[in-house]
């Protein structure tokens, strides 16, 4: 007997040692247990779609990096919105009426006369609503065989419908799109969030549009305009109240389960003194407040003015960034396919906004492969850890590119960084783990490359450090649970 209980703790101790070891070893199992599993989902002819749905929408997914506010937003709540405001719909422009002589002038009419009506309204009507959907977003674009106008257009003049009440409602946007992202097992999104306030100087559009104007009179240009904004009340005044929409927008927004920060943006289209202004904007509210992370330029690239001052908006970014150095940019580059523009259009937009305008991150980069010296440029990102922010459903439809055609396929045979993201997914009436299917689907993948991608969309957001570890370190118990849960139903379902 006096043996007895040393041989006891001994096999204790034995048996806590493998259970302790079994119990460090279950993930590593789990997580090759899930590659198995996606690995059978995307091998074979053709990839199982239904399945790899269900795969992402389980999957944690880090950040959305490219996602523009507005364009996040479904119709259906512009429609709701719309009632909101005490606006009117036009049953046959479907555009928002705004005016209130209108607006007067629609609500004495009778019911049966009106020929503007309100959000509600629309909603049960549903052939207006199905004719609605298909203006203020892309909706059903391919299963119509008329004759319609040219897939980027429709797609850019969406904006057009619905940007009457867009800004008008912010803080419910930001709460929908929060329980959205939570939905689907996203914990961050980097917005691209209301235009920069800006103002118009036509002596100064006059003097930098002027043939051959040098770097250093340029600069002294824009400098000369800083004094100028200093004064301007208008341009103060909607700075101000900027500020004051983010503060009160985004209140209650990052919790435990999810994080959001803010990009103001920059109209590419606008007239110069109109987007330095913006860029001088946005720029301040990168610098003074936590919440705003980047900046941005948004826009059709592909219109006249966008590309005529298109290397004048590099240098305002470069001389802003020697004033502004830690103010992060992300900007719009290369959103271009062959044929939209003369083919020397083609030739340096993404170098511009990495080598002048000093961009952490490229949005879209989709003429990569027209460029004059690509390969150095890419060489650069990734020496430079610039990722690209690769939107799949809106490449496809605005530019027609996808399949090998797609630069995402240069990107990863050159080791340029990039993420999954969606630009505007309610225009597109899509979401991430669509995004993801898309590219599982389309590429030969793995679960390491696209367990990789969701981290490096922490790794590669704007963020702080201190909240880039947190949701890294969110992340891992997130991916842990998660393949413990796959693991868990292959078990029970014996595979």
């Amino acid at each position: 007997m006096k043996h007895t209980f040393p041989k006891l703790m001994m096999a204790l101790a034995v048996a806590a040692a493998c259970n302790a070891h079994a119990q460090k070893a279950a993930p590593g199992a789990n997580e090759q247990a899930t590659s198995r599993h996606f690995a059978s989902l995307v091998s074979g002819a053709q990839p199982k779609s239904a399945e790899l749905t269900l795969f992402f929408t389980m999957m944690p997914k880090g950040g959305d990096l490219h996602h523009h506010y507005s364009g996040a937003i479904y119709a259906e709540q512009f429609l709701q919105w719309v009632d909101k405001q005490g606006y009117c719909v036009h049953k046959n422009s479907y555009q928002i009426e705004t005016d209130a002589g209108k607006l007067a002038l629609e609500r004495a009419a009778s019911p049966a006369t009106r020929t503007c009506i309100t959000g509600e309204a629309v909603m049960l009507d549903n052939t207006m609503l199905a004719e609605l959907l298909q203006r203020w977003g892309t909706k059903d674009f391919y299963n119509h065989s008329g004759q319609q106008t040219p897939p980027d257009r429709t797609f850019f003049d969406t904006f057009g419908y619905f940007n009457a009440v867009a800004s008008t409602n912010t803080a419910d946007g930001l709460r929908t799109l929060k329980q959205r992202a939570i939905n689907e097992n996203l914990s961050y999104i980097e917005t691209v969030f209301e235009l920069a306030p800006f103002t118009a100087n036509a002596d100064f559009d006059k003097a930098v549009l002027v043939q051959g104007l040098d770097a250093a009179a340029l600069n002294a240009r824009l400098e000369a305009l800083l004094p100028v904004l200093d004064k301007d009340a208008g341009w103060n005044g909607w700075l101000d109240a900027y500020k004051k929409n983010v503060d009160t927008s985004t209140a209650g927004i990052d919790d435990a389960q999810f994080t959001m920060r803010y990009q103001p943006f920059v109209l590419r289209f606008l007239s110069p003194s109109q987007v330095f202004s913006s860029m001088v904007s946005a720029f301040k509210l990168a610098r003074e407040n936590p919440k705003v992370v980047g900046v941005n330029i948004v826009g059709q690239e592909s219109t006249y003015v966008s590309m005529r001052d298109y290397k004048l908006h590099m240098q305002m970014f470069k001389f802003l960034k020697a004033k502004y150095p830690d103010v992060k940019l992300s900007l719009h580059a290369g959103e271009l396919a062959l044929g939209m523009v003369p083919p020397e259009g083609l030739q340096s937009h993404i170098a511009d906004a990495i080598n002048v305008a000093g961009a952490s991150r490229i949005g879209h980069g989709m003429d990569i492969a027209h460029e004059s010296n690509a390969l150095a440029t890419m060489q650069a990102m990734r020496e430079r850890g610039i990722a690209v922010e690769v939107n799949l459903t809106s490449n496809d439809f605005i530019l027609g590119i996808k399949g090998d055609a797609h630069p995402v396929t240069l990107y990863r045979k050159y080791g340029v960084p990039f993420v999954i993201s969606t630009d505007d997914a309610g225009v597109s009436r899509n979401n991430l783990a669509n995004e993801y299917v898309l590219f599982a689907s389309r590429y030969k993948t793995n679960y390491a490359e696209v367990k990789k991608l969701s981290y490096d969309s922490i790794r590669y957001s704007f963020l702080s450090a201190p909240d880039k570890q947190r949701l890294l370190k969110a992340l891992d118990g997130k991916f842990a649970k998660f393949e413990a849960d796959v693991a868990s139903s292959l078990h029970k379902a014996g595979n």
